[in-house]
């Protein structure tokens, strides 16, 4: 085992659980645990499942202390060993002096007890031990913990990637994700990049009146130099705080990809950029499951209609698959109110998903056809729009800094009395 200074080391309880917001992804490791109990071999087994976990190799095996000792006699021990023991304090003790002889070099272990013991715990550190968790624990404190010992603890915070996709063709999740980022940018002092994914018709460029040479091909097809330097030589300025990764939407070669292609540029970008808007195609792909599957919050755009509905209702359950430690994706009903148009409701898709729509946006022809044909964004086109500040709106709550605020329904009666004692005066 080896020993860790006690900065990197943490006795771990139910109480220093927190929502996982600010996690950060776990490098390639191999993680193998030795359980007692099925609760602390269920969180394990939860963890390696999430998506901040999905580089590392992780086994969970029953046994305690006596199983790993039996199996490390003839084996290699792992970069990480988890080992729960249900003893005393002493028997705690006993159980590491025979784990000790059978440990690798390199080997770093936790230690989960049911002992919330400060002078256990302090005897684990000073005989190597990198961390001792109080069962019960959940995933993210496990999680945590691990990264506290593998990451740099001198290296930032790591960028919030929005991943905004539409439910099918024609919804206007493009349009979504540009106006949310360019809201974004102008609601904090921290950067924003939007990065066009459909690199055969991407619209980004001209939604922002830009024609970059360079854009997110280059990084897609370059994975062995993307780093910040480079991305920052990619990226289009659009605005003070906003830039553009642009698609080069032609249709010269064939855009197939495999699951981890965009990997490396996103890494980069959650690197140097404190807020990362993917804009994916619709399309089920390798590369578009596994995008969706590590963003840190999906976004849906539907539209009032069946098809919207069944789409969009497979993808959160596909979603909540992939992510089962992370909330239900967020949606966006767009183009609502398109005039003779039967619809449905927006009760309709709360009904199906669980929890009411980010915003409704209504059908406005004029100002989304202006400000698509003069490479602008909704609130250059119209600032007091009422569909701008749905756009801010949206901005808050993705970036993590709040819940959506409801309006307060209304009555009609003291508007309509207004306009019915106006006319009495006109007449």
């Amino acid at each position: 085992m080896k020993p860790d200074s006690e900065e990197n080391a943490g006795m771990t309880t139910t109480e220093a659980s927190a929502s996982g917001a600010d996690l950060r992804p776990i490098p390639r490791i191999a993680i193998q645990a030795f359980c007692e109990t099925p609760d602390v071999a269920g969180v394990i087994e939860r963890a390696a499942t999430d998506r901040r976990m999905v580089k590392t190799h992780v086994k969970v095996h029953m046994g305690g202390a006596a199983g790993a000792v039996a199996f490390y006699a003839s084996a290699p021990t792992p970069n990480l060993l988890v080992v729960e023991s249900n003893q005393s304090s002493d028997g705690v003790l006993a159980d590491l002096d025979s784990l000790a002889s059978v440990c690798d070099p390199g080997t770093k272990v936790f230690v989960v007890g049911h002992q919330n013991d400060v002078l256990l715990y302090r005897e684990l550190l000073r005989r190597g031990v990198s961390a001792y968790l109080v069962a019960p624990f959940d995933v993210f404190v496990l999680i945590r913990e691990i990264g506290e010992l593998y990451l740099d603890p001198q290296a930032g915070p790591v960028g919030r990637t929005i991943a905004f996709v539409g439910a099918r063709g024609g919804t206007g999740s493009s349009t979504i994700a540009h106006n949310v980022g360019f809201a974004l940018s102008r609601q904090t002092s921290a950067d924003v990049l939007i990065a066009d994914m459909d690199l055969a018709f991407g619209t980004a460029g001209l939604d922002f009146n830009q024609d970059p040479p360079q854009g997110i091909a280059e990084a897609v097809y370059s994975q062995d130099r993307v780093d910040e330097v480079y991305l920052d030589r990619l990226m289009a300025k659009c605005a003070e705080r906003l830039s553009l990764l642009a698609a080069p939407a032609t249709l010269e070669r064939s855009y197939d990809f495999e699951p981890e292609a965009f990997d490396g540029l996103i890494d980069a970008a959650r690197a140097g950029v404190p807020n990362v808007i993917l804009d994916v195609p619709h399309q089920w792909s390798a590369w578009v499951r596994h995008t969706l599957g590590l963003a840190d919050e999906v976004v849906l755009t539907v539209t009032p209609d069946l098809a919207s509905l069944r789409n969009a209702k497979n993808l959160v359950d596909q979603l909540k698959a992939l992510r089962p430690n992370d909330k239900t994706p967020h949606y966006v009903l767009n183009q609502a109110g398109v005039p003779k148009r039967p619809e449905l409701k927006a009760d309709d898709f709360t009904k199906a998903f669980g929890h009411e729509p980010l915003a409704v946006i209504p059908f406005e022809p004029q100002l989304f056809g202006t400000a698509a044909n003069n490479g602008q964004m909704i609130v250059e086109v119209n600032p007091k729009s009422p569909v701008a500040g749905l756009f801010n709106e949206v901005a808050r709550v993705v970036s993590g800094r709040g819940e959506i605020r409801r309006a307060k329904k209304r009555s009609l009666a003291p508007l309509l009395s207004k306009l019915q004692l106006g006319r009495r005066k006109s007449a």
